[in-house]
């Protein structure tokens, strides 16, 4: 019997560059027993999907520090980005202190500036001098970046220790040359200020952008902070304050006017009202009774009660929201392919194009000082970091703002997918509907009256968990009508039921119930037909091979089912609804909501079916349901939707899981993936461009008709702000926002 798969979340330190997740992805996937493995370089987080009778993290953690980098446990995180930034910051102030002065030196003369005797005679050296520790302070990149190129799998490091290497070492030679009395050379041929600069302004960009990547996973710390860090608990009999960690299953928890509930779990003693509004986006406080369920991080009113903790830990609603956050921003959008294979071969490319445009102009007649400058422009402009940074950083955001507004995406693929869908299909009962009916309409027929066709009814139903079944048992203990226990109870799958009382057999369902049982339905066909119409559901009821009469039970449709459909409409989306009711019903709600197409008498094993069948026509199927009775058809569809309960939102089977219960969600969904994929296309773009743009010129194809070299310190003052500008345009998503509450 084979092994079950486990997947492990990573989270890497020392990543600097899309290659470098490339590269630890790539050393991953070598591992024996691992079946999967991405890394995305935007969360700095690795996902592996492995065999654990073959391989166990501790080699996976071998395996990153073999390939250069570390592992960061998850209790450290916060702390090793917080590092991470103030460390960049330090870096680039003394850097910066060091190469301005070096800057003022070169360029007094040019300006007329006339520095003193000492210095102009000690140039060399005074450059020399102030150069050297900045790249010791950048000493980060020659290590990684050579490594790289010894593991002949080259990085963005590669390319910045190379291109300010050579300006370094050249400078180094021409110093020792002028030192030892040679006039080849003078200080103002050393690019001692160019090495000096480009290590900085890398330095203050790499300094930008973990500022900027942190201000992605906001929405993670935005619902972090929302869990209460304290309980209170009966311990032997006494009230004591614990941290929430210490919470267990069982303990009985005071909650207090105004306090956080800390966990999950049901109302033993008091009541209150609860604000709610974090977890199902309804404004209004519920109240809370004995036997009603709390959420953890939810808000405690007015009154006090005690509960009985259900769900602690990983397994409360807000930990289950921080783990679905967490997972989808980790995982890889399909788009995100496209920066792979351009990382891959970008690097060694970029070097070839550096040596050729270099040897190109040394041989048709400039001097080794022009080719250098092409040589070294050439790696620094080069930037893969906004290709590889172009798709997650914009998953974040989008999976963030989603978590924040009560729509969960649970992938990067699904943020991906939904704004490809072209038609919406809605589960009838529980999705569209309350899913809690009501009787409307009783006939009775052959004498008996409506409370015995009441009574016989809720008898045949009074054993069945379906919806319909107990509104049939709630309208009878209504009227007071006494429902004895029937001797057998059957059901009969999208018929109806049967049961016997009193020796007699009772049927209650459709026509081919009774059909199948030969009862004659002629009688009622008339009630039958004006009930479907009005878009209600008619059951006949029989006693013994005769009808006795018709009941009528509806179900009413949701606050916002008809705008949610409306909305869909004006995005250009065909609406279909599947029911097990008859035709006439199903178009009798489909009308109410403006649906355009009814999948009618769908038995719950057929939804999926049904989806595959409007698949085959070409349709991109967005299935929308509860969650429990929908899953097949929901993991068939291109887009699996679940309408959560607010309280339970692990649901396996959606892709994306709707909070609030509230349609228009749905549209919100649908949005939000096309407004993330544009700012992917927009990020994509300026990338690309970026560099399609930037190496050629740095190559010098202007140079024959402007006589103008582009500088390299300019040239990397580019590349370190090409990666800022990819992640603050996903930042920009944050302004969807008010999108959303113009839904809500």
């Amino acid at each position: 019997m084979p092994s079950e798969t486990k997947t492990s979340p990573i989270i890497i330190g020392k990543m600097h560059c899309a290659s470098c997740a490339l590269r630890v992805e790539k050393a991953l996937q070598k591992v024996q027993g691992v079946e999967r493995a991405s890394v995305n370089f935007a969360t700095e987080k690795a996902s592996v999907t492995f065999d654990p009778s073959k391989t166990n993290e501790s080699v996976f953690e071998e395996t990153i520090k073999a390939a250069g980098y570390e592992v960061v446990k998850p209790n450290l995180e916060k702390e090793a980005r917080e590092d991470e930034v103030k460390t960049l910051k330090q870096k680039f102030a003394v850097s910066f202190a060091l190469s301005a002065p070096l800057m003022l030196v070169m360029m007094a003369p040019a300006v007329g500036i006339i520095l003193p005797q000492i210095i102009m005679g000690n140039m060399a050296i005074i450059q020399f001098l102030l150069a050297t520790p900045v790249l010791f302070i950048g000493r980060g990149f020659f290590i990684r970046g050579f490594n790289a190129l010894k593991n002949l799998n080259p990085s963005m490091d590669s390319l910045v220790a190379i291109g300010v290497g050579s300006a370094y070492a050249y400078s180094l030679a021409a110093t020792v040359a002028i030192l030892l009395g040679s006039t080849q050379f003078t200080a103002m041929d050393l690019y001692y200020e160019v090495a000096a600069f480009l290590l900085t302004f890398i330095l203050l960009g790499k300094y930008f952008e973990a500022v900027a990547k942190g201000r992605t996973s906001e929405a993670i710390k935005k619902l972090m902070g929302l869990q209460a860090k304290t309980a209170l608990v009966e311990r032997d009999g006494k009230e004591v304050e614990v941290p929430i960690e210490e919470v267990k299953i069982g303990d009985i928890v005071i909650v207090k006017p105004g306090q956080k509930i800390p966990v999950d779990g049901v109302v033993v003693q008091g009541h209150s009202s609860v604000d709610e509004s974090m977890i199902t986006g309804e404004s209004i406080p519920v109240e809370k009774l004995v036997g009603d369920t709390v959420v953890g991080a939810t808000i405690n009113k007015t009154g006090s009660f005690k509960f009985k903790a259900e769900k602690v830990g990983k397994n409360t609603a807000l930990a289950q929201i921080i783990k679905l956050v967490e997972d989808a921003q980790a995982s890889k959008a399909p788009i995100q392919e496209i920066a792979d294979k351009v990382s891959a071969v970008f690097v060694p490319t970029v070097m070839a194009i550096a040596i050729v445009s270099a040897l190109a102009w040394f041989f048709v007649g400039q001097t080794f000082i022009f080719s250098l400058t092409i040589f070294i422009t050439v790696l620094i402009i080069a930037c893969p970091c906004a290709m590889g940074l172009a798709t997650p950083t914009a998953v974040m955001v989008g999976t963030g703002l989603g978590a924040e507004n009560g729509v969960l995406i649970k992938s990067a693929a699904a943020l991906q997918k939904a704004q490809e869908i072209n038609t919406v299909v809605f589960d009838k009962t529980g999705t569209l509907t309350e899913g809690k009916p009501l009787v409307t309409d009783i006939v009775s027929l052959n004498s008996f009256t409506k409370n015995q066709v009441l009574k016989f009814a809720a008898i045949a139903e009074k054993r069945s968990e379906h919806p319909l079944g107990e509104a049939i048992v709630n309208s009878a203990k209504k009227k007071q009508v006494t429902v004895p226990e029937p001797t057998s109870f059957s059901s009969v799958t999208g018929k109806g039921v049967k049961a016997k009382f009193n020796g007699k057999e009772i049927l209650l369902g459709n026509r081919q119930l009774m059909v199948d049982s030969k009862i004659d339905v002629k009688e009622v066909e008339e009630s039958m037909l004006k009930f479907e119409l009005e878009g209600k559901t008619a059951m006949i009821v029989s006693s013994g091979g005769k009808v006795m009469g018709v009941i009528a039970v509806a179900d009413t449709l949701k606050d916002y089912s008809k705008a949610a459909v409306a909305e869909l409409h004006r995005l250009g989306k065909q609406v279909v609804m599947i029911t097990g009711d008859n035709k006439r019903t199903g178009e009798a709600i489909a009308k109410q909501v403006g649906i355009d197409a009814v999948l009618a008498e769908v038995l719950p094993g057929g939804k999926a079916d049904e989806v595959k069948k409007l698949q085959a026509k070409g349709a991109k199927v967005a299935m929308v349901g509860d969650g429990i009775n929908d899953a097949p058809a929901l993991a068939q569809a291109d887009i699996g939707i679940a309408i959560g309960s607010g309280t339970d939102v692990a649901i396996e089977s959606g892709d994306i899981v709707l909070i609030k219960d509230d349609l228009r969600d749905v549209v919100v969904a649908i949005e939000l993936s096309a407004y993330a994929m544009n700012k992917i296309k927009q990020n994509f773009f300026w990338a690309f461009i970026y560099n399609l743009v930037g190496i050629p010129i740095a190559a010098g194809v202007l140079y024959p008709f402007t006589g103008m070299l582009l500088s390299p310190v300019f040239a990397g003052t580019a590349m370190a702000f090409s990666s800022v500008s990819v992640v603050t345009n996903s930042l920009l998503m944050k302004r969807f926002k008010a999108r959303i509450k113009r839904k809500a």
